[in-house]
């Protein structure tokens, strides 16, 4: 067992590590980098540390004074075991030392393992930079390569890194655990059969003692004598095993305590040569060039904050009226067509309380938007064409004013903090509302407009609504083509058919046509609540003629002619366009009843007329020529506000969707006016119901019902427009 465990120590590594006393390595004669400079000192440093002290120790290291002789082992004398504890004592020593310094040698490879993993990590991250696409990372181009760049060393400073800590696993950490695992649980086992063949022993020479001396019993004794030998001998084997394993022991645990360290250094030198070689003259100016980038951005940083410092300073400079809300010094400007800024607005909470949000409110185009804190861009809270503004009292607060749709449904009362904004927007309002910003020079327009600005400033009590439908006195009078005139030539333009910037209705009561009913002739106008007079019962229940179509209620205008279908396809046009920008979508369905007398929408769920037409007003119908479920028509009025006796005409354009063909609709309203031509003559009215079918109460038959029209037209309010 000894001779094996000498063997093992002369075969094993400790004349490899004495090799280190042959000094450093000659200089080179090349110039180096300030990088190669420095990893070349710690290489050298280290290889002479080495080397001092391998050549210092390599001749004297003590011999192994202590040992367990192998001739007492038989004899097994106090003396003996009292030296063996000693040896015992020492290898338990050994054995917790060597899991201590296993403990921190395994920190130091799981160091290295992370080391790799935290450079493959920042490899990666590095290349993460130019896919972010940051929203201010305009000028970022030189960073990007920079930093891809610096992604290539790291991942080439990573492999070196990860066969670092390939080289501590394999001759750093593994030398030493199959220390502990071999050598020392070796000692344990061989403990652990001594003292099993040392009781045996015992046993074996206590039955001996006890032999009788007067009946001796030769084949007993005989036995007895045989078992004490082959105990003895199984001892004596034992004790030589467990004494050279002590004995070597003395040696192998400084080899093993040696050659850890010796893997790690030469591992630890490896890695710094290595380095040496990427630290290349190429990788020296790389750095030296972003070094001097830093430097000119530094630079440029410290101008930049230098020039804020003195803007904060001059900022902070202004007198104290600058922060208060209402030291305005600067007049009002009443011709703004745009305005922004922070407002309270009144928000309901319940049946009787309000709350007051103060919120950014900006205007864009004909809309007023807001934007909360945090949002990224604005929402439309109100159309403002066509809208009314004034100033109101409301809760005891200052700078109050009230913005109303021209429907008078939608109304939003704002507080601004200070007169001039008060009044400012106040004017911005007025001005957008009468659609000054669609004229080729609205600061012009609004200069003259400027005195109604100032009007509107001025608090009222009550809030009193413009009529529907009441002309405004801003807005220019249709003209270019005469009403009813011939037109002749080339296609008229669509200013010739529509006046720009004219307001569009999407609601069933609109301003034009509730203006018509005013003033029609004769005076009548239809009831809201679906009550009728007498005589248009009558003639409704005379009329030889009636049907009903699903429509859907678009949109209406005002337009300047009714005798050219163009002026049809125009406000078709002009009312989806309007629709789309605006974002409104949901429509209302209708009951579309056309009779030999009249047009009535009527409201499917109430059966409530909503608005009605004589047959003799509708002037021009079209279906569209591309989409054929649009259909609209024009209505002649009659305009008394010049204070003419037979009235201006005016002429109203009305765009529905239909769930049929708006061909059917047209053909329709053709056959009623015909039909109405024919009342005037008995032979004509006789011929024409001779060639048309008739019901059995003796109306005209011409189409059959529209499935789901009059059944399930009920509860569809609100509809999306296909148009």
């Amino acid at each position: 067992m000894f001779d094996a465990s000498t063997r093992l120590v002369t075969s094993c590594s400790l004349p490899l590590w004495m090799r280190s006393d042959l000094g450093p390595p000659p200089t080179p004669t090349c110039s180096l980098s300030p990088a190669q400079r420095t990893m070349g000192n710690r290489v050298h440093a280290l290889n002479n540390s080495c080397s001092h002290f391998f050549s210092s120790t390599a001749n004297k290291m003590p011999a192994v004074h202590h040992k367990l002789l192998l001739e007492e082992a038989l004899q097994d004398s106090p003396q003996t075991r009292s030296l063996l504890s000693v040896f015992e004592e020492d290898a338990g020593m050994l054995t917790t030392y060597t899991n201590q310094l296993l403990q921190s040698l395994q920190r130091v490879f799981g160091a290295q393992s992370e080391m790799g993993l935290a450079t493959e990590q920042l490899s990666q991250q590095l290349l993460e930079y130019e896919k972010k696409n940051f929203a201010l990372g305009k000028g970022d181009e030189e960073v990007i390569t920079t930093l891809q760049s610096f992604a290539k060393t790291v991942g080439e400073l990573n492999s070196l890194h990860s066969e670092l800590a390939n080289q501590m696993a394999d001759s750093m950490v593994f030398p030493l655990i199959q220390f502990r695992e071999k050598d020392l649980t070796e000692i344990s086992t061989l403990k652990e059969i001594f003292g099993i063949a040392t009781d045996e022993h015992e046993a074996a020479m206590v039955k001996y003692s006890r032999l009788p001396k007067k009946r001796e019993n030769e084949k007993l004794k005989s036995d007895m004598v045989k078992e004490v030998a082959y105990t003895r001998r199984k001892q004596h084997q034992a004790s030589l095993q467990y004494y050279c394993a002590l004995n070597a022991l003395q040696y192998r645990k400084r080899v093993a305590m040696l050659e850890p360290m010796l893997g790690y250094t030469q591992a630890q030198i490896s890695f710094f040569k290595k380095g040496i070689e990427l630290v290349s003259k190429k990788m020296d100016c790389f750095l030296a060039s972003v070094s001097t980038m830093t430097q000119n951005i530094q630079a440029q940083l410290d101008a930049e904050a230098e020039t804020m410092r003195m803007a904060q300073r001059e900022l902070l400079s202004v007198e104290d009226t600058v922060y208060m809300p209402d030291k305005d010094t600067e007049p009002v400007n009443r011709t703004l067509i745009q305005k922004a800024g922070y407002l309270n607005i009144r928000n309901k909470t319940g049946l009787v309380t309000t709350a007051w949000d103060r919120l950014y409110f900006f205007t864009q185009g004909g809309n007023l938007m807001c934007q909360p804190r945090g949002a990224v861009a604005g929402g439309m809270v109100l159309d403002l064409d066509n809208s009314s503004v004034m100033a109101v009292e409301c809760e005891d607060r200052r700078y109050c004013f009230q913005i109303t749709s021209p429907s008078g449904k939608t109304s939003m009362i704002l507080q601004a903090e200070s007169k001039r904004e008060y009044e400012e927007w106040i004017c911005t309002v007025n001005n957008i509302s009468r659609q000054i910003y669609l004229t080729d020079n609205p600061e012009a327009v609004a200069i003259r407009l400027n005195q109604t600005a100032i009007q509107a400033v001025t608090p009222i009590t009550s809030f009193e609504k413009r009529p529907e439908g009441s002309p405004n006195p801003d807005r220019a009078k249709p003209g270019g083509v005469l009403a009813g005139g011939s037109q002749t030539g080339a296609a008229p333009e669509p200013e010739d058919l529509i006046a720009p910037g004219t307001p569009i209705q999407f609601d069933i009561m609109l301003p034009a046509s509730e203006f018509l009913d005013q003033n029609r002739a004769g005076g009548r106008r239809t009831n809201p609540f679906g009550e009728t007079d007498d005589d248009c019962s009558t003639e409704s229940d005379d009329s030889l003629l009636q049907q009903v179509f699903a429509v859907r209620f678009l949109g209406s205008m005002a337009v300047r002619c009714g005798n050219n279908q163009e002026v049809i396809y125009e406000a078709m046009r002009q009312v989806l366009a309007a629709r789309a920008i605006h974002n409104i979508f949901k429509t209302t369905e209708s009951h579309l009843m056309v009779t030999s007398s009249s047009l009535s929408l009527i409201d499917p769920q109430t059966q409530v007329t909503r608005i009605s037409f004589q047959l003799r007003e509708v002037c021009q119908f079209a279906a569209h020529q591309e989409n054929g479920r649009l259909m609209g028509f024009v209505v002649e009025g009659r305009d008394w506000s010049d204070g003419d006796e037979e009235g201006e005409p005016s002429f109203s354009a009305f765009v529905f969707e239909s769930n049929t063909e708006g061909e059917k609709i047209c053909y329709t309203i053709s056959l009623a006016k015909d039909i109405t031509e024919a009342k005037k003559d008995p032979e004509a009215l006789a011929q024409l119901m001779k060639n048309m079918p008739l019901t059995n109460d003796g109306k005209f038959l011409l189409l059959e019902p529209e499935e789901g029209d009059t059944t399930n037209g009920a509860g569809q309010e609100d509809l999306e427009s296909e148009a």
